[in-house]
């Protein structure tokens, strides 16, 4: 039997007149204006956020800070420059925000380098770079706050105001200054090969820089200064280690102690196993240098990471896993007696306890409430990320929020402010009680955009997949639907593999972009897929044509069942990086049940592919253990044994500057398409990683993808 759930969405837009609304189309997802890093001020009167917008004719995106009360009223742009303003942080009255800007410097002469560089104490130089700046809440001049002669980034305050801390890339070995002078010194040399002694040789979409002695990369180190001004400090002095994580981490994972004396960050300090650890501590630093980091998390060898203090300051909870070397296993939320001098006087004899770890759930971002009593918390939850309540003192959890895509939850008195979108709306400020009562929209940044455009509807049910287990599955309607006629089918198929097409607004794979231009979206969170509980994202370990195969199998049928609109002879699938693995498993393995199919940087070999990526905890653990050592784990799987069977079009779409998954992997996948005589096709991008990130290279993506897709489903053959 079926199960049905009808998704009804917080947000209720308004409608538009037919005749003024068009159909969704890539160039209203670019239109969207991104709300990202909202910030609570102290007093809980302002929130100030960082706002995206898309410059087509630069193709680039430009972003500016904006200020807002917590009410919803005075929405005001704090920041205009054409530069990039990010990361905003606030001052301990409220009434300053610095921030990490990449304008030039203003000044004339320029604020000498904090380390004292001659040259711009005389004016000579301007910074130019990333740099940290702050402006008053009532606006007016920007001012300069570091002039350093490296980027800044990941900035962060102290509590109390009087530090700030930010991070820089320096050579383990140097300080900011003859960090700058070797990268000038390597910059002037004729020859341009790079001598590595041990690997990340490239990690992403960037290759890692040599200068060290001993042939070691730039570290991105913590440094902590007077928010008045002084010399910054490296308080990872001679750490061969990054905070935060690369390449995703920010300043969520650094944080200042109550007292401001010293700073708690992630690191993975591990040596030469770093390409297969997620070994990430927390380690504790002087905000003065005067100590070397010292490690609190030693024992755990899985990641540890998003330390965050309780108002009271008597707590410190951080997220840990439990499983070495798998980066999916569930984030557990951890609480320590702060300072640990005291632990003895602290909760349960003093001793570190984990909060959750009867909740099988695996939280991201974390806030506590203003009387320390309780923590907020965002998961995956069944095609979902939801807002929680954690009892700090029971574990018991409540649900605040459940629908949409909740992130960045702060809360001040008894509300909590919190970014969310769902398949109708981009992110948009809202605030709600602790008690889950009053959820109200704070902002309405995209609502004149939303009433312009016409979306599909979309529901959620589930269907009995492999092994007769619950699957859930997405469908979204085209525009404009006629129940009394036939639609084709874009099958939407997740990366990760420990990923979900949730309900969520997509910037890559929003499928609002196949409903406007008239197909239905259909979306299986198969075997593998997070928010269904550890076990299920767990169970495709060693696994991944098997389950996930079975329940893609299942759920198209089930809605096509379900849905005598969709036309089941005109049907494309289509997946990104596993996604895209299992695009090519499928051409081998159920060569007969798809028009065409597209796959955007997806695995060929498996086999290979764990000798050209980068991160290689990744495959060890999904494959269970190296090609070497059990190369039956990577052969059971492996599309390439399968191409004899292919015969389905394909469109292959590769970035030249994705590291996880090499260029190689799509250029072999169309290789065997032309050998083989099958109609296919390339896009290749020479400038996108394992995203495509650049406004005018989207554009091309879903117009190529569209019109692969009208070739092979609307007409007939």
């Amino acid at each position: 039997m079926f199960v049905f759930i009808f998704i009804v969405c917080i947000q209720i837009l308004s409608v538009s007149p037919v005749d003024k609304a068009h159909p969704f189309s890539v160039h209203d997802m670019l239109a969207m204006d991104r709300i990202s890093d909202p910030q609570v001020s102290p007093d809980g009167k302002w929130i100030v956020f960082v706002l995206r917008k898309t410059d087509l004719r630069e193709n680039r995106d430009r972003t500016d800070l904006w200020l807002i009360s917590s009410t919803g009223r005075e929405l005001r742009q704090l920041t205009t420059h054409p530069e990039a303003d990010t990361n905003p942080r606030w001052s301990s009255d409220s009434k300053t925000i610095y921030f990490v800007s990449s304008r030039p410097c203003s000044a004339k002469p320029c604020p000498p380098y904090t380390l004292g560089r001659q040259a711009a104490t005389q004016g000579e130089e301007e910074s130019g770079s990333s740099q940290v700046w702050r402006i008053s809440t009532d606006g007016g001049e920007v001012r300069q706050v570091t002039n350093e002669p490296l980027d800044a980034g990941n900035l962060i305050v102290s509590p109390d105001g009087k530090y700030i801390a930010f991070t820089m890339e320096v050579f383990a070995d140097c300080n900011v200054v003859t960090t700058k002078a070797r990268l000038d010194e390597i910059k002037q040399r004729k020859a341009t090969g790079r001598i590595y002694e041990r690997i990340f040789v490239r990690h992403w979409d960037t290759w890692k820089d040599v200068g060290d002695p001993l042939g070691r990369s730039r570290r991105s180190h913590l440094f902590v200064m007077p928010a008045s001004g002084g010399q910054a400090v490296d308080v990872m002095k001679n750490m061969d280690a990054d905070t935060p994580s690369k390449p995703f981490g920010g300043p969520e994972e650094i944080t200042f102690t109550p007292d401001g004396t010293g700073v708690i960050f992630t690191a993975r300090d591990v040596g030469r196993k770093e390409p297969w650890s997620t070994d990430f501590d927390l380690y504790y630093a002087a905000s003065d240098g005067t100590t070397a980091p010292k490690c609190l998390t030693e024992k755990n060898e899985a990641w540890d990471t998003n330390p965050l203090f309780s108002p009271d300051g008597k707590t410190l909870a951080y997220l840990a896993m439990s499983q070495p070397g798998y980066e999916s296993d569930r984030f557990r939320i951890i609480l320590r007696p702060w300072p640990p001098l005291l632990s003895s006087t602290r909760r349960r004899g003093g001793k570190e306890h984990v909060l959750t770890e009867d909740w099988d759930h695996s939280p991201s971002s974390i806030c506590w409430s203003a009387d320390s009593k309780t923590i907020f918390t965002t998961a995956a939850n069944i095609g979902q990320r939801s807002l929680f309540a954690i009892d700090t003192q029971t574990g018991q959890v409540r649900t605040i929020v459940k629908l949409g895509s909740v992130t960045s939850p702060s809360a001040t008195g008894n509300i909590i402010i919190f970014g969310m979108d769902n398949m109708m709306s981009p992110v948009e400020l809202y605030s709600v009680e602790t008690d889950g009562d009053d959820v109200h929209k704070i902002t309405e940044i995209n609502s004149e955009k939303l009433n312009a455009i016409k979306m599909g509807e979309f529901e959620q049910f589930t269907f009995a997949g492999w092994n007769d287990e619950m699957v859930y599955c997405y469908v979204v309607k085209p525009i404009d639907f006629d129940p009394d006629k036939k639609y084709p089918v874009a099958f939407l198929i997740h990366g990760g593999p420990q990923g979900s097409f949730g309900n969520k607004f997509h910037y890559r794979w929003n499928p609002q972009v196949y409903a406007g231009a008239g197909y239905a979206a259909v979306m299986v969170d198969f075997h593998g897929s997070v928010g269904y509980g550890q076990d299920f994202c767990d169970s495709i370990r060693g696994d991944w044509g098997g389950k996930p195969l079975e329940d893609l199998k299942k759920g198209l049928t089930a809605a096509l069942e379900r849905y005598p609109w969709m036309d089941g002879d005109r049907v494309a699938a289509l997946g990104a990086s596993f996604g895209g693995y299992m695009i090519n498993w499928i051409a081998g393995n159920w060569p007969d049940r798809f028009r065409c199919l597209v796959n955007h940087d997806g695995n060929l070999d498996e086999r290979m592919a764990y000798f050209d990526t980068e991160e290689l905890w990744f495959p060890e653990w999904d494959h269970l253990g190296t090609p070497w050592d059990n190369p039956t784990g990577y052969e059971k799987h492996n599309p390439v044994n399968f191409v004899k069977n292919w015969k389905t079009p394909m469109l292959v779409i590769h970035g030249a500057l994705d590291f996880r998954v090499a260029e190689t992997q799509g250029l072999g996948t169309f290789n065997a398409l032309q050998r083989l005589g099958i109609p296919s096709k390339l896009l290749y991008f020479p400038d996108e990683n394992h995203w495509v990130l650049k406004p005018a290279n989207s554009i091309l993506w879903h117009e190529t993808v569209l019109s692969w897709l009208n070739h092979w489903l609307k007409n007939d053959y």
